[in-house]
């Protein structure tokens, strides 16, 4: 629902978020209550701000499926995958949530992304049978960690994350990994329909969400990305990539660096020091001793684990050392837990040590 408001900003306690988020609220005056239920699967949150495109059109799935990492020309009605539009050096142009509908693809963006979209598929159509259209101003998202009986007759997107899609492979170590205990759905309503289909269902802001997306290591394009990210960093070779799929744009450094190279920077958690009482700023440079080993990408206090974040480190940091983040005059002890292993990548003649999804 691309408008200034969301109409849920009228709903008592609602503190508008900023940036990439404003629109809809940041919280409803209990931050820590609104994530506990979202967490629990008793409340949804507002994603009205996010960007919606329709896809159409005999040719969809085939010609998607060509400029797109993801094996896209099989999908079924009602399925839900991730797939990334990448430049010729492998890097992240466009992260995009696809489901499958009988007559059309909704294609799910982030804030601002949508017209930006648009002109790119516009540009590569050609004469395929295919009708692009942004309809971000006729839906709106709602976000839950739970199936929504209330939502079950609106479409929903299924975030794949961090299950491993056929064709997939995991740049983190095969233990259980802490996405598992926060599935993602995405409810794609009316906008006409938003305050409705809402009722009296808790309500939790983006505050909430971006905690249990950090405890999850699930990246945010425009957040944990840059102009260099390509897809290993993030460890999203897992949901957003198949690596057997034909030819397309980037695909030969997305092989290059998975069979012979490795990353050059790398996803990782940090458990940020609970004795401060403020937050580093994103951006934030990350430290050990004087020495710049990274930037804080996203960062939130979680209702259980307290302050955490996202940060972009170089790939060949030792996964044991305590690392600093610097904000000003403020430094912030943090501990790191590995996403990304640092020996992700050059699997080409090697089958233990990480998990690969059969063909």
């Amino acid at each position: 629902m691309n408008m200034a408001n969301s109409p849920l900003l009228s709903r008592p306690g609602a503190v508008a978020g900023a940036q990439t988020d404003a629109g809809v609220a940041a919280h409803y005056g209990e931050p820590n209550k609104e994530q506990r239920a979202l967490f629990n699967g008793d409340a949804i949150a507002d994603l009205s701000h996010f960007e919606v495109v329709q896809l159409a059109g005999e040719d969809r799935l085939t010609w998607l499926n060509t400029l797109s990492s993801q094996a896209l020309d099989n999908l079924h009605p009602g399925q839900s995958t991730q797939t990334l539009l990448l430049t010729v050096q492998g890097r992240i142009e466009f992260d995009i949530r696809v489901l499958a509908g009988t007559d059309f693809l909704w294609l799910l963006l982030e804030p601002g992304q949508a017209r930006l979209l648009v002109t790119f598929l516009e540009r590569m159509r050609f004469m395929m049978r295919v009708e692009i259209t942004d309809v971000s101003e006729q839906y709106a998202l709602l976000g839950a960690c739970a199936a929504q009986p209330a939502l079950a007759h609106y479409p929903v997107w299924i975030d794949p994350w961090p299950g491993v899609a056929v064709g997939g492979y995991a740049y983190s170590a095969p233990e259980e990994h802490p996405g598992t205990e926060s599935p993602w759905y995405l409810y794609i309503v009316p906008a006409a329909e938003l305050e409705a289909a809402v009722g009296t269902t808790p309500l939790a802001g983006m505050l909430a969400v971006e905690a249990l997306r950090i405890a999850a290591w699930r990246p945010r394009f425009g957040f944990d990305t840059d102009e260099k990210t390509i897809p290993h960093e993030l460890d999203l070779i897992r949901t957003a990539v198949h690596l057997d799929k034909g030819c397309y744009k980037g695909q030969e450094t997305v092989a290059r660096v998975h069979n012979i190279g490795r990353p050059p920077r790398r996803l990782v958690f940090l458990q940020l020091d609970g004795s401060m009482h403020t937050l580093p700023a994103v951006g934030s440079e990350v430290r050990i001793g004087e020495k710049v080993i990274g930037t804080l990408t996203s960062v939130a206090t979680h209702f259980e684990a307290g302050p955490i974040a996202l940060a972009i480190i170089k790939r060949n940091i030792d996964t044991e050392s305590d690392v600093d983040v610097v904000d000003g005059e403020e430094h912030y002890a943090a501990k790191q837990e590995t996403i990304v292993s640092p020996d992700a990548g050059q699997t080409a003649g090697r089958f233990t040590g990480f998990l690969r999804t059969p063909r």
